[in-house]
């Protein structure tokens, strides 16, 4: 092998590509824009990432679940602490604080579930207020949003006005039909035209959420709901499950291409 580092482990694109969940085409995106470059090369000219370069793509992985995009990922990364103990442990504990706010959730609807079930061991039918609230609780679980989240966005919809939502819901509309065709033939990601469709696709979208690191965080828990639960969402749409789906995974991958 070719490098400077001639200790520890080291993994090919394509291990590195299925332990991470992306392509192999996004790592060498991600390597064509400086954001994850393998350390090492071996004769032959096949790359081979070190443990350094693991650590970086944890990162990138990690502030991408937390709704920065890659630019916003290269400049945190551009800092020269970005490695050390403190910044990975302040990245740790944002995962951390994302994750037992969906244990909580799950905590809280796992509550209400066994009260029912209590109920009906015991002969007694719950009332329509007891469904209506476990249904209000499994509504926010499946769509990845906490309830200060919902109350969020909420008030921003009440901000905005009726007449502007139902606005942006026609231009979503007319988006969703350009990009479907995209999807449909397949264009490459980079394409000006998608890339620019996509561009006005968040900022349509971002125009529902706070300014600031909550809005972020909500933003991050729309696209999660959207990979999540394409398939649910898609039954109250004009549009078939599965052509939604490919969109979705499209979108993402035309994000990643940025």
């Amino acid at each position: 092998m070719i490098g400077k580092d001639t200790t520890g482990r080291r993994w090919s694109i394509g291990e590195l590509a299925h332990a991470s969940g992306l392509t192999v085409r996004a790592l060498y995106h991600y390597d064509e824009i400086g954001l994850l470059t393998a350390g090492e090369r071996t004769a032959s000219g096949h790359r081979r990432y070190t443990e350094g370069d693991l650590r970086r793509l944890y990162r990138v992985r990690a502030l991408r679940a937390l709704g920065l995009s890659l630019d916003e990922i290269a400049g945190v990364l551009a800092d020269s602490a970005a490695d050390d103990l403190g910044t990975m442990r302040e990245l740790l504990a944002a995962q951390l604080r994302d994750l037992e706010e969906q244990a909580a959730r799950i905590e809280r609807l796992t509550h209400r579930i066994h009260g029912l079930v209590r109920q009906l061991d015991d002969s007694s039918m719950p009332d329509p207020d007891q469904f209506m609230t476990t249904l209000e609780m499994i509504s926010v679980f499946e769509t990845g949003f906490t309830q200060e989240q919902q109350e969020q966005l909420a008030e921003r919809r009440a901000e905005l006005g009726p007449e502007a939502v139902e606005s942006a819901k026609h231009r979503w509309a007319g988006l969703v039909e350009q990009l479907l065709v995209h999807v449909r033939d397949d264009t490459p990601v980079d394409d000006p035209q998608v890339q620019d469709l996509v561009r006005r696709w968040d900022e349509l979208g971002a125009a529902f959420h706070a300014d600031g690191e909550q809005g972020e965080r909500t933003k991050a828990a729309a696209r999660r709901m959207w990979q999540d639960n394409s398939a649910e969402i898609s039954r109250s749409l004009p549009w078939p499950a599965d052509r939604m789906a490919a969109l979705v995974g499209y979108l993402e991958r035309v994000r990643q291409a940025r």
